[in-house]
């Protein structure tokens, strides 16, 4: 983030907070997450133009201000809105997520508070078809989603995108917040597509070539960490079938950046 980037702190309201929500086809899951934030000063929520199942007008309904923005993704379409927000505080959430009560008190001490870090990361807990997981790794899974507005920008990745937050101060927070993943495979394989791609993508442009240890070592060290080091097994069948999507995920992503590389040396005057 540039200094030219950043919003002067004494133009945003100081003690306030503003919840900053993506919009995509989420009908069966963006009340349950405006709703849980109800508290907030400000909801913002930015809207996928192409959100064609009632979720822009649940987010008319309950926020307090709704932009439509073309979607490249996640990082760009926060970092467009991030300028627009005039609150000291901004919390980030994803439409298929929620906060407890808990949270929601926490983070309410949190912004009455003058002193203190620039940033927080949130313990989310996450639920699998279903079930909520409760090893994998994902039971130590802490995201960085509550920061003061003018120190915090998202860097410029297409997926897994973290906000960076200037001073890089920053503490936990153990009050969970809860994550409604994928509900079938039509939804989980619908992202996996998108994901792999992106993320196979952003490799290729930071010179990342694929070795064979990638589409070998690398999956199964995946599944190993998770299933076995991170005691997925515990989960049960959803542990286990969770665990072989990851590998999966990740030897299709460096399959991806094997293509992406051949493809790049069979075009004239490339590698």
């Amino acid at each position: 983030m540039t200094q030219d980037d950043a919003q002067n702190p004494t133009d945003l309201a100081p003690g306030k907070i503003t919840v900053l929500t993506l919009v995509p086809n989420a009908a069966d899951r963006i009340l349950r997450c405006l709703e849980s934030v109800q508290w907030a000063d400000e909801i913002f929520c930015v809207v996928d133009p192409n959100s064609m199942d009632g979720s822009a007008e649940i987010a008319e309904e309950l926020a307090t201000m709704v932009a439509s923005h073309p979607y490249e993704n996640a990082a760009a379409q926060r970092n467009w809105a991030l300028p627009q927000i005039t609150t000291e505080w901004t919390l980030v959430l994803d439409a298929d997520e929620w906060i407890s009560s808990a949270l929601s008190a926490r983070i309410q001490d949190i912004i009455d508070t003058e002193e203190g870090p620039d940033g927080y990361q949130i313990k989310r807990l996450s639920y699998f078809f279903g079930k909520l997981i409760q090893h994998c790794g994902w039971h130590r899974d802490y995201n960085l989603r509550l920061f003061r507005t003018a120190k915090g920008r998202y860097l410029p990745r297409r997926v897994h995108s973290k906000v960076v937050v200037a001073g890089e101060y920053v503490e936990k927070i153990d009050e969970v917040m809860y994550h409604d993943t994928f509900r079938t495979f039509e939804e989980y394989f619908s992202t996996f597509q998108r994901f792999t791609s992106w993320g196979a993508q952003d490799l290729f442009e930071r010179g990342k070539r694929c070795r064979w240890s990638d589409l070998t070592l690398r999956p199964l060290l995946r599944f190993f960490k998770m299933y076995v080091l991170r005691r997925g097994f515990l989960d049960g069948r959803h542990g286990l079938v969770l665990c072989g999507l990851a590998a999966f995920s990740v030897f299709t992503k460096y399959a991806k950046v094997w293509n992406l590389t051949r493809e790049a040396a069979e075009k004239p005057g490339m590698e």
